[in-house]
């Protein structure tokens, strides 16, 4: 889907690429509810097709176009229709046969135009390139289909922005991509989604909030899921399978790339257990597995080596809840990491992803009112030093809570970071690293209104409780 109003020889502000796959159709929506709310400015109007009526029209900086025909993302995507799923009271956006139709509460506007990409045709992903400012990529696994894209953005002067939570993917990037897109000057931008914005974020909002020096942050995520539960598609599980089972190759691109170490400042930052207790909130956690932490360290390198800024040390843990929920884990985990080991294992565990997860992860993902009733929290308890003390010194003698709450995860809270941070970085040019290159979230858009422009849109930042002597 690419939505227009670009720059000069680029009719498309934005394109999102993989807007019929699971995940990119919520991007779809969520960049339809921007341009109703007018984040993306200028008029706009929907034509009709022969099918529907019209839908009114609202501010916006795009117009939506009826499409010439099928919507495709993946190498394997599919064309035809390419409807959103609409839920009871939400907006969906559909295309099909009779060109473009929104529907529930809010009327989209904007223009909208279809260009048929493959993944696996450099050209059409060139052709798609040249046309836009901007790429949404929501094509996943990220290691398989991530590098053709970033390759067609920088060659041909378009930013990108992804939802990869792979730090192979991520990482690699850097390293083969960074140099020429500071010289083509655009922005890559990986892990613009629940990986890993509201933790990347949230540490940079705690550090804010702290009258001091802030030097060491743990969070602990807590989902929770109405009565119908909650499950995550299995492209998910796709990317874990593959990124745990290729840990080797992942520390030697580390020592490749040659990062330089990120100083210690003030106290240690002890790491937790396994499986510990947690008073704060009386139930077991353990290490969060997905991409925050090693997002964050990225960030923290960037601020203390470009902008001086003190790093902050950062652990991230989940809550799991009892000690029965922590044995299903256990048993699960021991399994998952035996079977990741050999080629039949991962395929076993690709294949039946609901067997091996106990129903997390399916290859329907959720339904409406499993999104509709799920939520997250993750909670910030940071440490420091009061204004005046030296952090080399001594023992932290501040402290703090903050939290960044949202709807669910994966299909709301995503699209949601996804698109704002498009809108900050299309908006908040001027607040950008300059000349472009390799970012994570942090070290993109610490000086930008991306954290305002989330907390608008129901991801939202607060601070628990004040800083503490």
């Amino acid at each position: 889907m690419a939505a227009g109003g670009g720059e000069a020889g680029r009719p498309y502000e934005l394109v999102v690429f993989g807007a019929s796959g699971f995940t990119g159709q919520f991007v779809v929506e969520e960049v339809a509810r921007a341009a109703a709310g007018g984040e993306l400015r200028g008029p706009c109007a929907v034509p009709a097709g022969p099918a529907w009526p019209p839908c009114p029209p609202c501010p916006g900086r795009v117009r939506w176009e009826p499409p010439p025909g099928g919507l495709r993302g993946r190498a394997e995507g599919r064309s035809g229709e390419a409807a959103a799923r609409p839920g009871e009271g939400s907006e969906a956006l559909g295309v099909g046969d009779g060109g473009l139709r929104c529907a529930g509460k809010a009327a989209l506007g904007a223009e909208v135009g279809l260009l048929l990409c493959d993944v696996g045709d450099a050209a059409s992903l060139a052709a798609m390139a040249k046309q836009t400012r901007l790429v949404l990529n929501c094509v996943g696994p990220y290691r398989f289909f991530g590098e053709p894209v970033v390759e067609a953005c920088v060659e041909n002067g378009a930013s990108c922005i992804d939802i990869s939570g792979e730090p192979q993917f991520l990482e690699g990037t850097y390293l083969k991509y960074n140099e020429k897109a500071v010289e083509k000057g655009v922005y890559v931008i990986g892990s613009c989604g629940f990986d890993s914005i509201p933790a990347d974020m949230g540490v940079l909002y705690t550090r804010d909030k702290l009258k001091g020096t802030l030097t060491a942050v743990e969070s602990f995520l807590t989902v929770k899921s109405g009565p119908e539960g909650s499950c995550v598609h299995d492209g998910t599980w796709k990317s874990a399978v593959y990124g745990l089972a290729d840990q080797d190759n992942l520390r030697k691109l580390r020592k490749k790339i040659g990062y330089a170490p990120v100083p210690v400042v003030g106290a240690k930052l002890k790491r937790r257990g396994l499986v510990f207790y947690n008073q704060e909130f009386k139930e077991y956690s353990i290490p969060f597995m997905g991409s925050d932490v090693s997002v964050v360290k990225r960030s923290q390198r960037y601020l203390h080596t470009e902008l001086q800024e003190t790093p902050v040390q950062y652990g991230a843990y989940v809550n799991v809840g009892g000690l029965g929920s922590v044995i299903k884990l256990m048993f699960a985990g021991i399994l998952f990491l035996l079977l990741v080991k050999f080629s039949f294992g991962r395929r076993l565990l690709v294949k039946y992803p609901e067997f091996f997860s106990a129903g997390r992860f399916t290859k329907e993902g959720p339904t409406q009112k499993q999104m509709d009733g799920t939520s997250f929290t993750m909670t910030f308890f940071g440490e420091g030093y009061s204004e005046g003390q030296d952090p080399q010194n001594g023992k932290p003698n501040v402290k703090i809570c903050t939290e960044v709450k949202g709807p669910e995860p994966g299909y709301v809270a995503t699209p949601i970071a996804m698109v704002q941070a498009a809108v900050s970085l299309l908006e908040d040019s001027a607040c950008l690293p300059k000349g472009g290159g390799v970012y994570s979230p942090g070290a993109a858009f610490s000086k930008t209104k991306l954290i305002e422009r989330l907390n608008k849109r129901g991801v939202e930042f607060s601070v628990i409780s004040k800083p503490e002597v």
